[in-house]
């Protein structure tokens, strides 16, 4: 596989948090630093970057709010722009389709909630038959509390997603990995 069949699908790095009782600035900064490495690194190996925004009816996730938007400082100028209303991007959104026309085989994915729309979008992606790399360092997530009042800090929960998603439904890659392209077996 080469840059030329391989996509990098942006999910959700948008505006819409920054409005939830959950964000916290400090945590976005490191999130963003390597998304944009990402983002750049894909630009420049002509890798198509695919931003997907999550939309809701209501809320900061609605069209009306103004926040679906980039998420600032990002700066990235899409190859392509769908919009979903379910966890995993390639539902009702278009995205699949566009993916098959271009040829694309392999995705990194990359963006807002590691747990929930990156893992979803890429246990879906493995399962129709697309070799993906998960980026959990251009991943962010929040810290949450089980149904026992334990709290799960956003390192617990990333270290969960990359324990459930290696080698069963992706490489867990750095933003360098994931660049460098699918690991090359020695056959």
């Amino acid at each position: 596989m080469s840059a030329c069949d391989t996509a990098l699908l942006v999910i959700d790095a948008q505006e819409s948090f920054r409005h939830r009782p959950t964000w916290h600035e400090g945590d976005a900064v490191p999130f963003v630093d390597r998304l944009q490495a990402l983002i750049d690194g894909a630009r420049r190996r002509d890798i198509p970057v695919v931003q997907i925004f999550h939309i809701d009816d209501q809320g900061p996730f609605s069209q009306a709010s103004g926040h679906v938007v980039t998420l600032a400082p990002l700066t990235l100028a899409p190859d392509a722009v769908f919009r979903k209303r379910r966890h995993s991007a390639l539902i009702g959104s278009g995205l699949d389709v566009w993916l098959i026309s271009k040829g694309i085989r392999r995705i990194i994915v990359a963006g807002i909630r590691t747990e929930q729309c990156c893992e979803t979008t890429t246990r879906h992606a493995s399962d129709l038959g697309y070799d993906v790399d998960f980026v959990s360092e251009a991943t962010l997530t929040f810290a949450m509390t089980d149904a026992q009042g334990r709290v799960w800090s956003a390192d617990e929960i990333k270290a969960r997603t990359e324990l459930v998603l290696a080698g069963r439904f992706a490489r867990i890659a750095t933003v360098e990995a994931a660049l460098a392209g699918p690991l090359v077996s020695a056959t």
